[in-house]
């Protein structure tokens, strides 16, 4: 078997490379180790609810906005039924002493916002006004011709922290602006403004949910694959890269097959290249600096089956902190479990009177879960059954505070931890999205996706941003490394 382009997993970073590729003629082959496609795109189903593992709402789809535009590209725009999250406060932040809503548009988040803090207005007129010139600047955000070096945005180098409370003297204003960082598992002393700002300013355009289900987008991308001509392999997990005078030659397989290409294309954890190339061109460079970088923390995920009509749909995402201080991860306590959490009801085609099901997640360490790291997923046995129920419950104990009665409204409960993630998705040590990008260390912990072997790139949310606008824009960074990127952005662009 022998392609132009070999991709190594079928997260969202693969699919949309696969789909680039594809529409540029290249024969595409893309391996993925799991009997199911997409990654942290995956949705399973229990009781007749569909749940998301990972894509539980995104970002900037209305017309004219970024990831609208690489929508129609991929084919999605019309085929991919969407929600849009309640304008007036697609998030909420609450604590013991109060409740906040962000609102979408930049002039209604500012005015939405001075409700609550009148006196901050210049504040958030200049944080507003820095967020959207970061992103202006960013040619794969704006799709303009201009040349991007991420390297030369000052703003990689800056803390998010730092810069907030610069411009914002209320406290508690610098926490509700930074109230959904649990989208990217922020930390106070190592978060980049570059990373908040991509990130807060997409969602402030607008904000949406995928009605049942985010495997949809799985679907389509992987059908627009196979309908170019590509091929799609499950159950077929690379083991090996085999290398020829310094070129990846194929990729061998668990089952001993090989498979031949011209490209290659991780999109796995960088790690998990070290483990299958004995390529020195490669390994010496790459391996201390991969091993010195810290991952992001992972997620513990309760995902709770409701009483038929017993528990209201709500439209926006509800972020509850039990503290002032919204920056949980550079002090996470698991005395103080749970810190923080977000609850998302599940959006559906079939109601929007009643929540069928929801997801809450919050942060868990890895450190945590030592007695059973050696396991597999359904083999680790009973004490790891207990452990996560007793967490389930502590957890659904503290939203009783904020959701009185809850408790009686939940048919049943289902739960993932950072091991989930560690089996399923390939993170190291179940991290939510891959290595921290630290500005303390902008040029250590950003990944590039051309490596030392000529002919191996790596994409996904461990190289660039995280995210489905992260990971989008990484795909097309990475394609750009075979194909021209200035015709490919005209392509996205014109699509």
């Amino acid at each position: 078997m022998k392609f132009d382009a070999v991709i190594i997993g079928s997260g969202l970073g693969g699919l949309l490379c696969g789909n680039i590729l594809s529409k540029e003629g290249f024969s595409v082959c893309i391996l993925e180790k799991n009997n199911k496609l997409g990654g942290s795109l995956q949705t399973f189903g229990r009781k007749g609810c569909i749940f998301n593992t990972g894509l539980n709402y995104t970002e900037s789809l209305d017309e004219g906005q970024v990831l609208n535009q690489y929508f129609r590209y991929f084919g999605l725009h019309h085929k991919l039924p969407l929600k849009r999250l309640d304008t007036d406060g697609f998030d909420v932040i609450d604590f013991y002493n109060g409740r906040y809503k962000l609102a979408n548009g930049h002039d209604h988040y500012r005015d939405t916002m001075l409700q609550y803090f009148p006196g901050e207005k210049n504040g958030l007129t200049q944080y507003l006004k820095k967020i959207q010139d970061i992103c202006s600047s960013n040619s794969f955000y704006t799709l303009s011709h201009r040349p991007f070096n991420i390297f030369e945005n000052s703003s990689m180098g800056l803390g998010a922290v730092d810069f907030i409370q610069s411009v914002i003297s209320d406290y508690r204003l610098q926490n509700v602006i930074a109230g959904n960082n649990l989208l990217y598992a922020g930390h106070e002393k190592k978060t980049s403004l570059f990373v908040h700002a991509l990130i807060s300013n997409s969602f402030i355009q607008s904000a949406w949910r995928i009605p049942d289900g985010s495997q949809q987008l799985v679907n389509i991308l992987a059908d627009n694959i196979t309908a170019s001509g590509g091929t799609i392999y499950k159950n077929a997990k690379a083991v090996r890269l085999i290398s020829e005078k310094d070129y990846v030659e194929s990729v061998e397989l668990l089952n001993g097959e090989r498979v031949e290409g011209k490209y290659f294309i991780s999109n796995t954890h960088p790690e998990q290249i070290l483990s299958m190339t004995d390529s020195q061109k490669i390994k010496s460079y790459f391996s201390h600096r991969i091993k010195s970088l810290e991952d992001t923390i992972g997620m513990f995920t309760l995902y709770l089956v409701f009483k038929k009509n017993s528990f209201p749909y709500f439209n926006y995402n509800f972020y509850h902190y039990n503290q002032d201080n919204v920056w949980i991860v550079g002090d996470y306590n698991p005395a103080k479990w749970p810190q923080n959490y977000v609850f998302m009801p599940t959006a559906t085609s079939k109601s929007d009177v009643y929540a069928e099901s929801a997801s809450v997640i919050t942060y868990m360490h890895y450190r945590e879960l030592d007695s059973w790291k050696d396991t597999v997923t359904g083999k680790r046995g009973e004490a790891y059954i207990r452990f996560k129920n007793e967490k389930a419950r502590t957890l659904l104990e503290s939203m009783e505070k904020q959701f009185p009665g809850i408790s009686s409204c939940v048919d049943s409960w289902y739960t993932s931890t950072p091991l989930t993630w560690r089996d399923y998705i390939g993170t190291r040590a179940g991290s939510a999205f891959g290595i921290l990008k630290d500005y303390n260390k902008p040029f250590e912990s950003i990944i590039l996706p051309r490596t030392k072997i000529p002919n191996l790139f790596l994409t996904g949310q461990n190289t660039n941003l995280h995210g489905i606008l992260g990971v989008t824009i990484s795909s097309v960074v990475t394609c750009g490394e075979i194909i021209d990127i200035q015709h490919l952005l005209k392509k996205i662009r014109n699509a």
